[in-house]
């Protein structure tokens, strides 16, 4: 990426005004910097998403909001580090349990497989390890409904904990809203002799989620707030702003990078410390954080390959084909972590974009082992690509490999090989080392190669990680955008499997349209059943009835948009989006009929005056 140019785009802080759409927290706010990023190339819309995520690592300026490298978050990470490294000095009956809902719960399980493997590798004991709202199913499929349930996750956390003497708990909820996390941050804290609950989201604890928790007596700004009266030795609350996501609400993508980056730098400076007989220093920290931010940097000096990839994917999505990553080592749970992120994003089919790791569950490594008796939507393995996929594949559809330096390169050869036999539509992301003079002959078997060099270091592979990250969260982001999935710079196709995601589509109803928030929750009701009345034992339900209800419903959003825009019955709307197939087509061609409507009774009034 040339020089970081976005001269074209202004006023990169507009977020932080208190008085840009002050009624959002910041991870729901949408950002100035993309509102116009459905109507992009796709060579713009990674200038976009570079822009935003450089949001990450902007420099406090002690305005309103701390960030990542704030003194404030940095000496709580400190301390969190520093508990950390005594649990690895005497690891007998104490755990480092990392919990999370959707992508939060997804990278707890990343990063727990990686440090146990860290681990392993030293011939330790291992003493990490994960929760996510709906079990490991979760790490595949969309399971959204788990993450509205506060008494699961105190129930989930209190089992896997069993019998420990010493427990520090590191919640993850982006946007401080998950009652999942929640229920296991007030059980934390009822609980100090054993548990220490450390939480980590990206918003001010003003902003924590006020609305009353299913089945629960507390909000979560209330857990929050208890946590803050003791936070410094029995809590700790590590949350820098880290601005409004590319796609108002889609966490998954500076959330999740910012929540690796954030513990990634705690969990490897604490594993430096206490088996270098050294210690944690503010400095290690920052000076990890650092090279973060130089991934970043490398990773988006290569936006033009990058888009090459978007738009490949996008047109292989327009066409009906679909999009698969091909992947080895950790870089496959990078993969299909982005790949499941897709279904509730983007409303897509599980087999729009598809990850396959090389060994399968066994390179997985998730603690309820293989899960392809529940369907091939969690057949994962490359033998599971060779016998479901390969047969049909075309030059629709796009492969993209995704290997490193440490990779078997006989292994992903012979799959380009299987690969080419079927399309020609092959791609590969490679990371290698400097000074690596092996020839990448695999390159020369793909119509397109993004090969990225790095230093040598005990973290690289960690590095691998998020730059192929970044890289697939734009081509995911990307070729949904080109599909005509977001409108401006809102998921307007979202499902609405849960509370958060209920809530989340309200608003974009309402902003989009322009009419009140009760307005715009008759329409997502009626939508969401189906009826041109809403009757009183549908207005009396629950958030949780209308989620499930929604959960076996498509395109709920926009077909309440529709109705909106235009003041049409649902099986008008019905019409209208099945003559525009593209959701952006549709609500655009909406509000010109809404427009022409309004001008031509203009006129007529005009002329009867």
């Amino acid at each position: 990426m040339e020089k970081r140019d976005f001269s074209e785009i202004s006023d990169t802080c507009k977020w932080e005004s208190p008085d840009y759409e002050p009624w959002f927290p910041v991870s729901e706010k949408s950002n100035p910097l993309t509102r116009d990023i459905d109507k992009s190339s796709p060579n713009h819309i990674v200038r976009l998403l570079a822009a935003c995520d450089a949001q990450m690592f902007q420099k406090d300026t002690g305005t309103t909001y701390q960030r990542l490298f704030s003194d404030s978050v940095v000496l709580t990470m400190l301390e969190v580090a520093r508990t950390v490294e005594q649990i690895l000095r005497d690891p007998e009956d104490s755990l480092v349990v990392l919990s999370g809902c959707g992508t939060s719960g997804r990278l707890a399980f990343l990063m727990a497989s990686c440090f146990n493997r860290a681990l392993r590798d030293r011939q330790q004991n291992t003493v990490y390890s994960y929760i996510i709202a709906g079990g490991d199913r979760a790490l595949l499929t969309s399971l959204e409904a788990s993450e509205d349930d506060p008494k699961l996750g105190m129930l989930t956390l209190e089992k896997l904990c069993e019998g420990k003497r010493r427990v520090l708990f590191i919640g993850i909820s982006c946007g401080l809203s998950a009652p999942f996390v929640a229920g296991q941050l007030d059980f934390c804290l009822k609980h100090p002799d054993i548990y220490t609950p450390v939480l980590v989201g990206f918003n001010p604890v003003t902003q924590a989620r006020e609305e009353t928790m299913p089945g629960y007596s507390l909000t979560f700004r209330e857990v929050v707030q208890r946590m803050e009266e003791q936070r410094g030795q029995r809590a700790f609350i590590i949350n820098p702003a880290v601005g409004p996501e590319a796609i108002s609400g889609s966490s998954r993508m500076k959330g999740g990078s910012a929540t690796k980056i954030l513990l990634e730098t705690i969990l490897a400076a604490a594993h430096t410390a206490a088996f270098t007989n050294t210690h944690v220093t503010r400095r290690v920290l920052l000076d990890m954080m650092r090279g973060y931010e130089r991934v970043y940097s490398v990773t988006y000096s290569h936006s033009d390959q990058i888009a090459t990839l978007l738009q490949t994917a996008g047109l292989s999505l327009q066409c009906g084909g679909r999009v698969c990553y091909l992947s080895w080592g950790s870089l496959g749970l990078v993969g299909l972590i982005d790949a499941s992120e897709c279904i509730p994003t983007f409303g897509a089919d599980y087999e729009d974009i598809r990850g396959f790791i090389s060994g399968g569950y066994q390179d997985m490594d998730n603690i309820e082992g293989d899960l392809t008796s529940l369907g091939s939507q969690f057949c994962i393995a490359h033998e599971d690509f060779v016998s479901l996929v390969l047969p049909t594949l075309s030059d629709r559809d796009t492969v993209l490999l995704l290997y490193t330096c440490h990779d078997d390169v006989g292994d992903v050869e012979k799959m380009v090989h299987r690969v080419r036999e079927k399309t020609s539509n092959l791609h590969s992301l490679y990371h290698g080392l400097e000074g690596d003079t092996a020839v990448d002959s695999i390159g020369l078997l793909c119509s397109s190669v993004l090969n990225i060099t790095w230093p040598s270091s005990s973290t690289v592979h960690m590095q691998w990680e998020l730059s192929s990250k970044l890289v697939l969260n734009a081509v995911s982001t990307g070729s949904h955008v080109l599909k005509g999935k977001i409108y401006r710079n809102h998921m307007v196709d979202l499902q609405v499997t849960n509370s958060k995601l209920y809530h989340r589509a309200i608003h974009i109803l309402q902003k989009l349209s322009g009419v009140s928030l009760t307005q715009c929750e008759e329409a997502l009701l009626k939508a969401i059943y189906h009826v041109e009345q809403l009757p009183e034992d549908i207005t009396s339900a629950g958030v949780t009835t209308h989620t499930l209800t929604a959960s076996r419903r498509n395109r709920v959003v926009p077909l309440a948009l529709v109705c909106l825009l235009i003041g049409c019955s649902l099986s008008e709307a019905e019409s209208r989006l099945e003559s525009h197939p593209v959701v952006r087509d549709a609500v655009e061609a909406c509000l010109t009929s809404s427009q022409h409507l309004t001008s031509s009774a203009g006129d007529q009034n005009s002329t009867n005056h």
